[in-house]
């Protein structure tokens, strides 16, 4: 399912336009990132849990060339299921 298709659905379930259905999607992924910018957790019980991860600075290797490159530090958003969501697509 792509952004648009999840949209159309969005919009058929609630019972919105698409317009409507969009707004309220940006909406939502605004907030989940506003909120892990500022280095907050997002729990939706049921669903899952948003956070963010710290990742250390490392050495990697160019697998073509075999180089060696330098991978800085960064901040990489995370996603953990929750028990609902694990048990309706089991």
């Amino acid at each position: 399912m792509n952004k648009a298709e999840l949209i159309a659905k969005m919009a058929e379930d609630a019972g919105i336009t698409k317009v409507q259905a969009e707004k309220a999607l940006g909406a939502f992924t605004g907030a989940v990132t506003s909120s892990l910018k500022a280095g907050n957790k997002l729990a939706l019980v049921g669903f899952g849990t948003f956070d963010v991860s710290a990742r250390a600075a490392r050495v990697a290797r160019n697998p073509r060339t075999g180089d060696a490159i330098k991978v800085p530090a960064m901040n990489v958003p995370r996603f953990k299921a929750g028990k609902g969501l694990k048990t309706s697509v089991n």
